[in-house]
């Protein structure tokens, strides 16, 4: 009976060990300061393939993920003729997640273009359409992708994202589905990232329903509520822009600390009362303040922490940092 019940433990170990995601942190702020805004590389822990979940800042990341130590267990040949960062560039990273179109997005996609690899880039409809008319267009840059104006260069393919539609990742484990949310009533996206059953919630810019006119959040939190009931939801990473002192008619379409407090109050209804306790929550998206001893990131995190009325575990991380969830 012992071994038949360790067998049991291990084997739910592994099962639980297969689940999990890795997520680095490429660059975390959103916008201002070139070189660390909005960027984000998932995996599941059981492989070694990524998936980039927006693109503001893609190699300044990776070396500061290399130079902390966060890569590690992924292999990189001793023959190859890349650098490290090079190599988890264009070997390991397998596509795209867009969640929209603003240069903070995707201006690290744009910028190393040149030296990438083969990929997928993935969107709904309005991010593709962007950067099919507005991006890779000969005019602001060469057409790297398999669509729009002039010669087609074929290093990117794009793969629409129908709402609400499961679709594999190619190259990786992983499926996405992906969600239409306001972002200063321009359409920004929530993927719903799935590994075994498990999932991983990633939020673009977004904000409040009610100053958005919008129902974007309330219609993801109907996907995602029952998931947290279930215990299925790894972690939520969703934006706080600014801290509380910024007014609604200033917010353009992003978060602040007591406006993710209400949001999830509706997000509650969905997943049940006290079900948000102890669930991963990442704060992304922080705006750097350019003012003397002004730190805005501590300034949100301690509205945060400080008015945590539904028990969430918050991150708050930083260019370069590994989260394991």
């Amino acid at each position: 009976m012992k071994k038949l019940l360790s067998t049991i433990f291990l084997v739910s170990s592994l099962v639980s060990y297969a689940q999990e995601f890795q997520i680095i942190t490429l660059g975390s702020n959103g916008g201002v300061i070139d070189g660390d805004i909005s960027g984000y590389l998932v995996r599941n822990k059981n492989e070694e393939n990524f998936i980039a979940l927006d693109a503001g800042t893609i190699l300044p990341g990776i070396k500061a993920g290399l130079e902390k130590n966060n890569f590690k267990g992924i292999t990189i040949p001793k023959d190859t003729e890349w650098s490290d960062t090079g190599y988890i560039f264009r070997e390991k990273i397998k596509g795209y997640l867009i969640s929209h179109g603003h240069l903070d997005h995707i201006s690290g996609l744009v910028i190393s273009s040149t030296e990438d690899t083969k990929k997928d880039i993935y969107g709904l409809k309005s991010t593709i359409e962007t950067l099919k008319n507005n991006v890779f267009n000969w005019k602001l840059w060469p057409n790297f992708t398999n669509e729009g104006e002039g010669f087609k260069l074929n290093q990117y393919t794009y793969q629409e994202l129908n709402p609400s539609e499961s679709k594999n990742i190619n190259n990786t484990t992983l499926k996405v589905s992906a969600f239409p949310l306001s972002h200063s009533n321009y359409e920004s996206t929530m993927f719903l990232i799935e590994n075994n059953g498990e999932y991983l919630a990633y939020y673009g810019d977004v904000g409040p329903d009610i100053i958005e006119n919008s129902n974007g959040l309330e219609e993801s939190f109907k996907i995602i509520g029952p998931l947290i009931k279930e215990k299925k939801i790894k972690a939520i990473m969703i934006e706080s822009s600014f801290d509380n002192s910024k007014e609604d008619k200033g917010l353009f379409g992003h978060l602040s600390p007591k406006w993710i407090n209400k949001e999830f109050e509706v997000l509650e209804k969905y997943s049940g009362k006290g079900s948000l306790k102890n669930l991963n929550v990442v704060i992304t998206h922080i705006k750097p303040s350019l003012k003397k001893n002004d730190n805005m990131r501590e300034k949100i995190k301690k509205e945060l922490l400080e008015d945590n009325k539904y028990g969430v575990k918050y991150y708050f991380p930083v260019q370069g940092e590994s989260l394991e969830f």
